[in-house]
């Protein structure tokens, strides 16, 4: 690494320090345990997987378990393009070190879709059709209500259709991952039971 290359990666990790430490004293004025953000925020962490525990039906919960950490894994990457790119922000964080949504992202996200999923699955429904419907409220009441109570804010022109399609991929890669990953377990079975 050239002493060039060097000095400019000590600037930018120097100023996410600094940018970590504005964001704790910011979450200590603004968002920390005695606001009623910080606990909505909890909440939307907590009552999902509650849900979760008590609805998942446990003979598919491997893969339903797998969709949503798919689910999981693509909705971190896309909240955290927008948060870094400054596309949305989340005023009140539950913890001041991640840029994105933990209750939207760990928990409320894939629990919903791991939840239509599993419906999907046993009553044999079109997953793609329910999954729209579940976009667009996701897209067109949660976000509004989530930007009227100022858990979120939209910033460069973001409007909620670009949610939409957002979601629509949330809900649409993992449902393929997962579906390939179900086809290759079955041609492994397929084999083994021919030998």
């Amino acid at each position: 690494m050239s002493d060039e290359q060097r000095k400019a990666l000590k600037k930018i990790t120097d100023e996410m320090a600094t940018t970590k430490d504005h964001w704790f004293e910011y979450w200590k004025t603004y968002s920390d345990f005695d606001t009623w953000q910080f606990w909505a925020n909890v909440f939307l962490f907590v009552a999902p997987l509650i849900v979760l525990f008590i609805f998942l039906d446990r003979n598919k919960a491997f893969r339903i378990g797998f969709f949503g950490f798919g689910v999981h894994m693509i909705s971190v990457y896309l909240d955290a393009f927008g948060t870094t790119h400054g596309f949305w922000e989340y005023p009140f964080k539950w913890f001041p070190f991640l840029t994105n949504s933990l209750g939207l992202d760990a928990s409320l996200i894939p629990v919903a879709y791991m939840l239509l999923y599993q419906w999907t699955l046993n009553r044999e429904k079109n997953y793609y059709l329910y999954m729209t419907g579940l976009s667009l409220m996701f897209s067109f009441g949660f976000k509004p209500l989530m930007d009227w109570l100022e858990l979120f804010q939209r910033n460069k022109g973001l409007q909620f259709w670009h949610l939409f399609i957002i979601y629509l991929l949330v809900g649409i890669v993992p449902k393929l991952l997962t579906d390939f990953f179900a086809w290759y377990q079955s041609k492994a079975h397929v084999r083994r039971s021919r030998a």
